[in-house]
Parts: structure tokens; C-alpha cells; sequence
């Protein structure tokens, strides 16, 4: 593992490769055999145990797993030559990289820890607005009984009214010990999470770059025969990021599967300046994509999924 500067794109240079540059820019190189922790504020470069070899008609992207994502770990996936993050072009053949930055929470890593995943992709799959509305009107892929459905997604709103005791979401706690990626229920929330509570007015204060971990006012239904992704609403509704951990696999709030009534939970970061959510803002949309066939095992319980039928959930890291 190389740690360095931070980086501002991917090497896309012909004849670059991620290695060459690493040499130029790492700042020194550790190994994660026995466990390494990675400090908040740091860049890391990994490089990955997997390479790939992608035929002409097949691309990729990765996205942070939902542990990653509710930890407020930062990762990109490279490959070399690539135009962009995260995205792996078809026909590629070669190593893959990951720049890792934790946020909030210093973390200890090792070989075989996962923090991303990938979905590969073949032709197009994605739903435009009437299919959109055609599938939510036969499996109601959001409940709620206006969707709002626009560029080729539909909108997830934000629930800030909380649960019975008024609980609407968590903050991260600063300076806090360092979580072990690899370990489940290994933690209290008290030690690592401030809990928020609705006092009455239905809104919350996003303080510049901290991290919060809040809940979606709808329930989310993704059908076996679909995939979805959490991307921006609108880079308008201002300057704050929602969900690092985009992808909601096939089955996930599906009732068969034990997952009826999920909702989607949000790790919001407010860039720069103050910014206040109110209940019912429209935060997120999820893009729908076509499986090409019905996976052999559904998100919940043919995988033991850690977030089926959830409501407000941090990570399986606490207790």
C-alpha cells in the first residue's frame, strides 16, 4: 500500500500506468499482512487482490459496500489508463487500484478486507421514466403514492421525523478509537455516534463536514429482476453529498426475501457552508437497471445480508 497526495484524477495518459504514477507521487509504502491502520484525513492506494479481464461487450463499475459507505470511508476504484473513477471500461485487461480515505473514523485494514464492490454491465439497462412508472404501478418500487419520477430515476425523500422515541439519525463523533473493518458487533455506538433526536421541528442542520447517517421517509423495493442505484437529485438542491453507497441489490425490500418495509439509510455530508433538510425533501433519486436474468440468490435472506428490512441502521460494526 502506497500512501500519498491526494489525487485528482485518474491516470488516463496512453501510456500511463496506476504503478508509474505511484512511484512518482507516493509519499512512502507499508505493507497490510499483519493489519494496518489507516488514519482519518490520509490517502491511501491499494493495490487489489482481483484484476480483470472484460470482454469487448462488457464494462463495470464499483461502488463502496454499505458497511464502507455508513463507516464514511472514501474509496475510487482505478484502473490504469481509465478516463474516470470507478468506471471500468470494456475490454480491460489488467490490475485494479483503490484509493481509500477515512473520513471520520481511523480504521485497521489487512488483506481480503472488502471495501467495494463492482457490477458489470452489458448493452443498456437502464429504465427511462415510462418504464419507471409502469414498473413502480405493477411492484411500487417506492411507497409513496405520487413518485416523483424524472431523468430516468425516482425520488427518495428524507424522514425527519423519527422513530418512537423521536430518534431521526446519528453524527460521527471526531477523535474516536479506530474501527476494525473485518469485526461485526464489535462496538458501542455510544463511543463512535452522537444520536439525534427530532425536538419538535422537523428539520436538521447539516454542519460543514461532519457526517451523519439518516434514514429515507419511503420504503424501497427492489424486484429479483432488477438492480438500482442511489445517485444525486439535482446538484442544484445544494451543496451536500448523499449515499457513497449507491447500489441496492436484487431482492432488497422484497417481501419474499424478508425484506418488506426496508428503507433506504442515508450518510449525508454537507460540503462548505451550513445546510438545513427539512422532513419530505427529495435527496436522492434511484436509477433502475434490468438483471439479465433472475440472480440465483436475493439480497436478505438466501445471503444473510446485514440490511434487509432495515429502518435507521448504522454499520455491523456497532452493537
Amino acid at each position: 500500500m502506497a500512501k500519498g497526495h491526494t489525487a485528482s484524477g485518474p491516470p488516463s495518459c496512453r501510456k500511463d500506468h496506476v504503478a508509474d504514477k505511484l512511484e512518482n507521487l507516493k509519499l512512502h509504502e507499508f505493507s497490510l499482512k499483519e493489519g494496518a491502520v489507516l488514519e482519518t484525513g490520509c490517502v491511501y492506494i491499494v493495490p487489489l487482490l482481483e484484476s480483470l479481464t472484460l470482454p469487448d461487450t462488457i464494462s463495470a463499475s464499483a461502488n463502496p459496500k454499505s458497511s464502507t459507505g455508513r463507516l464514511d470511508i472514501f474509496t475510487r476504484v482505478m484502473t490504469d489508463r481509465g478516463q474516470e473513477f470507478d468506471k471500468i471500461a470494456a475490454a480491460y485487461d489488467g490490475p485494479l487500484y483503490m484509493e481509500v480515505s477515512p473520513r471520520t473514523f481511523p480504521i485497521i485494514v489487512r488483506p481480503g478486507s472488502r471495501l467495494s464492490q463492482v457490477r458489470f454491465r452489458t448493452g443498456s439497462s437502464q429504465l427511462d421514466d415510462d418504464e419507471l412508472l409502469n414498473l413502480h404501478e405493477k411492484e411500487v418500487l417506492v411507497a409513496t403514492s405520487e413518485p416523483n419520477i424524472h431523468n430516468h430515476g425516482i425520488g427518495l425523500s428524507i424522514d425527519l421525523t423519527g422513530d418512537e422515541s423521536g430518534l431521526v439519525g446519528y453524527r460521527g463523533k471526531r477523535h474516536t478509537g479506530v474501527v476494525d473493518v473485518d469485526r461485526k458487533a464489535a462496538l458501542q455506538i455510544h463511543d463512535y455516534w452522537e444520536p439525534i433526536y427530532n425536538r419538535g421541528n422537523r428539520d436538521i442542520v447539516l454542519d460543514p463536514d461532519e457526517f451523519y447517517i439518516l434514514v429515507s421517509q419511503e420504503a424501497v423495493h427492489v424486484p429479483p429482476l432488477y438492480a438500482a442505484e442511489m445517485v444525486p437529485f439535482d446538484p442544484l438542491v445544494g451543496e451536500f453529498r448523499v449515499h457513497y453507497a449507491g447500489f441496492f441489490d436484487p431482492g432488497f425490500g422484497h417481501a419474499a426475501a424478508g425484506g418488506l418495509g426496508a428503507r433506504g439509510v442515508l450518510e449525508v455530508r454537507s460540503h462548505e457552508v451550513p445546510f438545513i433538510l427539512e422532513h419530505g425533501q427529495i435527496i436522492g433519486r434511484l436509477v433502475y437497471e434490468r438483471m439479465l436474468e433472475r440472480p440465483q440468490a436475493l439480497y436478505g435472506q438466501d445471503l444473510g445480508s446485514n440490511y434487509q428490512a432495515q429502518g435507521l441502521k448504522l454499520s455491523k460494526h456497532f452493537r
